[in-house]
């Protein structure tokens, strides 16, 4: 996939997430993806547990992603996607924003395996009382 398409690829990923309704971002991934993040205290493997995963996530939180960079793998289709997030628990009022990326591995437009990385500490502000 080129610079071009990739950067639509990961806009469309990105949007699809700010939907947040688990079906649309299922399609976003293979049968047998493999996905983490620091929420998942290990790998959530399958599209049945992805879907179980993305239940509970958008039932406890509102989140808004958008695009800051998008990079290719040199050695497989893929990339890194630097992403900008605003982050809400559902019904709360009070919003904290922080900057992540996904490295994400593509195969036959989809993605099979997603990694998050940032930092879960912006997230304490709204965690505690």
């Amino acid at each position: 996939m080129d610079q071009k398409k990739l950067v639509a690829y990961a806009g469309h990923f990105l949007s699809e997430w700010n939907t947040q309704d688990f079906d649309r971002v299922s399609a976003c991934y293979t049968e047998d993806v493999e996905y983490r993040d620091p929420n998942t205290r290990g790998v959530v493997r399958g599209a049945d547990a992805m879907r179980r995963y993305l239940r509970k996530l958008f039932a406890a939180w509102d989140m808004q992603w958008s695009l800051r960079e998008c990079h290719p793998l040199a050695e497989r289709e893929g990339a890194v996607i630097l992403w900008h997030a605003a982050f809400r628990k559902a019904g709360g009022s009070e919003t904290v924003e922080a900057d992540g990326i996904d490295i994400v591995m593509i195969r036959d437009g989809r993605i099979e395996r997603n990694e998050v990385h940032f930092d879960r500490s912006a997230l304490l502000k709204l965690l505690t009382p």
